[in-house]
């Protein structure tokens, strides 16, 4: 090949390595490259090349690419880059077979194949690169961990060289313990981590396991894995397309449904040329992952695995989001808060040290000591069973999610599908059932039902003449069939609907209307089909040309046709405003053709808008009679010739005659309205966004509930003012009452590229919305726009054009049976219906509840109550009440344990009730919850367990409170019985905040109602058996720690009188009983002042 030739070879081509010296010999001619005949208007090498991408994979993928919220990812731009720079598609065979070394009669040889596939690999899709080293880094060095870490190293700092000569074994034992600690939340995260990770299957599932190929000259089948560039691949029915196919060879009824790619669910007709400058929209590209709808044909491998489109659009939606979920950020807020306080406090420490106690008190405590108090103050402000709390938390609510058929891809983000107040949802299949049927029909300007319309075609002869075409032209123009299995041995005693069908949703509906007519076997003998052209968005029609099979032709040939058998049938159907214009004639009541006049299309349009109002998709049935003259006709110099040309069957499509108009209706599913209802009970906005047109999409939104005012009431584009000052539109508000009146509005797709920031600005304060006729950008446009407008939005999708709008949204959520790259780009997947949602959203805010529950049972005593020592002990010169490895022991297990028995708990009765949070003012952690936790629990905890350890610990044994205040290391008491008295001391202080605890985990368990109502033992919606459990095991572990010798000697714990026991449970109902009083008095005055401090 020569060096021309070789510099066209398209960048990223996975063979262009090896093709330099491959395909050397014979060389090739340099001479400019052929190109193929195109259509009009097509340019193959003019304007930007940026144009060369398609408007839709150019919005996919720039815009995947953005809901990344920061740096652009380069290698995203080359994808892009790439895509736009593939020419095969306008390249001849022979030019495109010469480029990848191959013959297009006996394909490769088995040796060149072998080595492409060593050389580059297999045809797959690969998974996102993992970086293990920056995993482990994040499992030990997260939020806590890395205080704990630079608290261990002081401690070893403390244990040598700074307390020699005689170093202390308790500084020993509190660093290793520190370690442990941090590999205990390290070892928890990987395994949250490694038992999540595998959740979704790799999106190479989607792929065909086996295709055909010809290799040495022989047909046979080939795992898809192992197809390389240039292979000979045969497509068939029903197969999916393993790798991107320059066609060679189409039937002429060869279709691919790229739906999987483009959002386009009509399926496409192929071509041996160029149809598109862009790559991904030529027809004559069978792109990877999408399916043969029918007809067969032959292509050359061009792109394989990330090479493909679909691979260049699924590696884009598999990135890892870089913006932190909503309750990654809480708890990095308060990890931050946390640890400035505790940097303040051991900064005052230091300096009161190095400025008062230094000087004045020179023994009291010395600089292993100063630093060891400085690591009791961090031990003491971090809760470090709370990491564990956070991961068990996600972990349960994904468990409990999963059992309502709901997958959780990453459990991050189940907190934030409790935050989302604004639900952007899909139409069909979602919110209706897909499922359609024909409810109504239109002749003549008269609208029946379709049991009238039935009764009509049986009974009448005058009547039912018109009925009965109509009809026909649902039976005949039509590609669904019944499965034959489907009938009995009689053929006909099976009733119509429970029949199976093979079709797409609009053909089967109308096919069984047909069938109920007659029967459209018998219709289908009579008529030979000579060509078709199948629906698409781009003519939103479709059309067949027939030839009768008998002299007497049968519908929808009706007496005035003057039908002779030379002629031809041409039969349409598609979108009336696209017809409409096409039509010359229609088919009136009687079955006489009449001229179409201004009167009879406003009769028709009035019935289409009725009809399209009441949630139906309208459908316009024609037809035309071809007569050999019609046919004579000549169009660019050449004959009509409508069974072998697209173009000549188009050409056709004038002069029509209107049978009637057909009504098709999908139904909402029946838990659509209770859906929607709970979510605005919920305080969550729910709109509709869907490619029907807006009046259909506006009657199915009030048929369940997104839209809830009259048709006069409801606003359009027109009624909102294009330049009104920014600052003079009110912010969306919230507050409103379920009996408050809502605004409403219905926006289309065409009117969304007009609107004006303004316009955008006020659509926000909305309650109710429907966004109709919209294409995926606009999609992600709506998503886009709601976010900065402050919302936390939800979306759901299930195809790839979907996979930057899920990504982009808080929340993705896609349906099962979508997709792969739409589930790949989705946080939550809904196994069964939309329903589950409604689930998803009460888990979701049960999941920050439960966290903030837990944090304030951890901050009483695992927090504020260990730092009171440290406190009282450095300012007042008394002994540390409680010892830094106590603290240790507190945070870690004995309130750990009781901390994660609270993610068990149930869902409060109010908690779908409430409004949703919003995440800029309530906090994981906020200024009500630290008053709660410190100014009451802990202040109460802290001053009992102080007076447990001085009282019982010192007065009691001899030693006076008066003989330890103020002395600073310098009592009158000897050092050794000080010593053990503290070790006693501390204890008390210890196992009083273990038993007081017990309390406030069964007063924090709820934030409004009382224990009564939230029974933690009777009540399957309110039993949590875990609080018990966990107060158990809590137990077991203080009593292990300070009751065993070995413990006691290296630890310095001591155990204690069983007295000590039942005080603090006498303490610790005070508690309960306060707590239970102000839940009572908040529930009855909700607007009091306390109720507006409460947590």
């Amino acid at each position: 090949m020569s060096a021309s030739v070789n510099e066209k070879v398209p960048d990223g081509d996975v063979e262009s390595a090896y093709t330099l010296n491959e395909l050397r010999s014979p060389p090739a001619p340099s001479v400019p490259l052929p190109r193929p005949e195109l259509t009009a208007g097509y340019r193959p090498n003019g304007g930007n090349s940026r144009a060369k991408i398609i408007g839709e994979f150019r919005t996919l993928s720039i815009h995947v690419t953005d809901t990344k919220e920061g740096r652009p990812d380069k290698s995203i731009k080359k994808d892009v880059s790439d895509l736009s720079t593939l020419e095969w598609h306008n390249l001849s065979t022979d030019e495109v077979a010469t480029r990848v070394g191959v013959s297009p009669k006996t394909g490769l040889d088995t040796p060149m194949a072998a080595r492409r596939l060593t050389q580059n690999g297999k045809n797959v899709i690969s998974p996102p690169p993992r970086n293990l080293a920056k995993k482990i880094f994040f499992y030990i060095f997260p939020g806590f961990g890395s205080l704990l870490f630079i608290g261990s190293v002081i401690c070893f700092i403390a244990w040598r060289p700074l307390g020699d000569p005689n170093p202390s074994a308790a500084n020993l034992a509190l660093a290793v313990i520190l370690l442990l600690v941090i590999l205990l939340q390290a070892g928890f995260n990987a395994w949250q981590d490694f038992s999540t990770g595998r959740v979704m299957a790799s999106i190479t599932g989607m792929l065909p396991t086996d295709i055909l190929v010809t290799r040495d000259g022989e047909t046979f089948n080939v795992p898809a894995a192992n197809l390389v560039l240039g292979d000979i691949v045969k497509i068939t029915l029903g197969s999916k397309v393993p790798a991107d196919l320059r066609l060679i060879e189409v039937s002429s009824d060869l279709r691919f449904d790229r739906s999987i790619l483009t959002g386009e669910s009509n399926a496409i007709a192929a071509t041996l040329d160029a149809t598109d400058i862009n790559f991904m929209e030529s027809r004559n590209i069978a792109l990877q992952g999408t399916l043969c709808t029918s007809g067969s044909g032959v292509g050359i491998c061009v792109g394989l695995g990330d090479y493909t489109v679909f691979g260049r659009i699924a590696k884009q939606a598999a990135t890892e989001r870089t913006g932190p979920t909503p309750l990654q950020r809480e708890i990095r807020r308060f990890v931050l808060l946390i640890a400035s306080m505790a940097f303040t406090v051991a900064a005052i420490i230091i300096i009161l040290w190095g400025g008062w106690l230094r000087k004045d008190h020179p023994g009291f405590i010395s600089v292993s000591t100063l630093l060891v108090d400085c690591v009791s103050v961090a031990v003491a402000f971090i809760p470090e069973g709370l990491p564990i709390c956070v991961t068990l938390s996600l972990t349960v609510v994904a468990r409990a999610m999963r059992k309502s058929d709901i997958l959780c891809k990453s459990l991050s983000t189940v907190e934030s599908l409790g935050s989302v107040n604004l639900i952007l949802s899909d139409k069909t299949g979602t919110l209706t059932t897909n499922k359609m049927t024909v409810a109504s029909v239109a002749i003549g300007g008269n609208a029946h039902s379709v049991q009238e319309a039935v009764a009509m075609a049986i009974k009448s002869e005058s009547d039912g003449e018109s009925v009965r075409a109509l009809a026909a032209v649902a039976g005949l123009c039509n590609d669904a069939v019944f499965e034959e299995s489907s009938y009995d041995k009689a053929g006909d005693s099976m009733p119509v609907a429970l029949r199976k069908v093979h079709g797409d949703a609009t053909d089967s509906a109308v096919l069984r209307f047909s069938e109920e007519v007659s029967p459209v076997s018998d219709l289908r003998d009579s008529w030979e089909e000579l060509g078709k052209l199948a629906f698409n968005s781009k003519n939103k029609f479709a059309l067949k040309l027939f030839k009768s099979n008998s002299t007497n032709p049968s519908y929808p040939i009706i007496k005035s046709d003057n039908y002779t058998s030379s002629d031809l049938l041409l039969l349409v159907k598609g979108a009336p405003d696209v017809l409409m214009g096409r039509c010359s004639n229609f088919i009136d009541a009687s079955g006489t053709t009449c001229p179409i006049d201004r009167p009879t299309i406003f009769s028709i349009s009035s019935i289409q808008e009725d009809f399209a109002s009441r949630g139906m998709r309208v459908l316009l049935l024609a037809k035309r009679i071809i007569t050999p003259n019609d046919l004579e006709l000549e169009r660019e110099g050449s004959a009509l010739d409508p069974t072998h040309s697209e173009d000549h069957l188009v050409a056709l499509n004038t002069g029509l005659c209107i049978i009637g108009l057909v009504a098709l209706v999908d139904p909402p599913r029946d838990d659509t309205a209770h859906t929607v209802s709970v979510c605005r009970r919920a305080g969550i906005r729910f709109a509709m966004v869907t490619g029907d047109f807006a009046l259909t999409a506006a009657s199915i939104a009030r048929q369940v509930g997104i839209i809830t005012n009259p048709v006069a009431e409801v606003q359009h584009l027109s009624d909102l003012p294009r330049d009104k000052p920014l600052d003079e539109i009110p912010e969306f508000n919230s507050d409103k009452e379920l009996d408050d009146k809502l605004t409403s509005i219905v926006l289309s797709g065409p009117e969304m590229m007009t609107m004006t920031e303004s316009q955008w600005k006020q659509v926000l304060t909305f309650d109710e919305l429907v966004f109709a006729r919209t294409s995926p950008q606009q999609k992600l446009q709506i998503v886009r726009t709601f976010q900065n407008g402050g919302c936390t939005v939800a979306v759901t999708g299930d195809g790839v054009n979907d996979a930057p709008a899920l990504k982009q949204a808080d929340v993705g959520v896609a349906v099962a049976g979508g997709s792969e790259v739409a589930m790949e780009a989705a946080d939550l997947i809904l196994l069964s219906n939309f329903s589950a949602i409604i689930t998803g959203i009460e888990h979701g805010r049960l999941c920050f509840e439960n966290l903030r529950k837990s944090i304030t049972y951890l901050l009483p005593a695992g927090s504020f109550s260990e730092l009171m020592p440290v406190v009282v002990n450095v300012l007042f010169g008394l002994p540390q009440a409680l010892s830094s490895i106590q603290m240790i022991i507190i945070c870690v297990a004995t309130d750990t344990l009781p901390a994660l028995s609270l993610v068990y708990e149930k869902p409060e009765a109010d908690l779908l009730l409430r409004k949703p949070r919003d995440r800029k003012k309530d906090r994981l952690v906020n200024w009500k919850l630290m008053l709660h936790a410190y100014a009451f629990l802990g202040i109460l905890e802290s001053f009992a367990s102080m007076v447990g350890a001085f009282y019982f610990g010192f007065q009691l044994n001899g030693v006076p409170f008066s003989a330890l205040w103020l002395k600073y290391g310098g009592a009158d008491v000897d050092p050794d019985v000080l010593a053990e008295l503290t070790n006693k001391a501390q204890s008390i202080y210890f196992f009083n905040l273990v038993v007081m605890q017990w309390f406030n985990l069964l007063s924090t368990r709820t934030r409004r109602l009382s224990i009564f109502q939230q029974n933690p033992i009777k009540g399957r919606k309110t039993r949590n058996n875990h609080l018990f459990l966990a107060i158990i095991a809590g137990l077991a572990l203080a009593f292990f720690f300070s009751y065993v010798p070995v413990f006691q000697n290296i630890l310095l714990t001591r155990g204690v009188k069983a007295q000590y026991f039942f005080l603090p449970m006498a303490y610790g109902l005070v508690i309960l009983f306060i707590d239970e009083s102000r839940k009572w008095w908040n529930r009855g005055h909700p607007k009091s002042l306390l109720a507006k401090v409460a947590w």
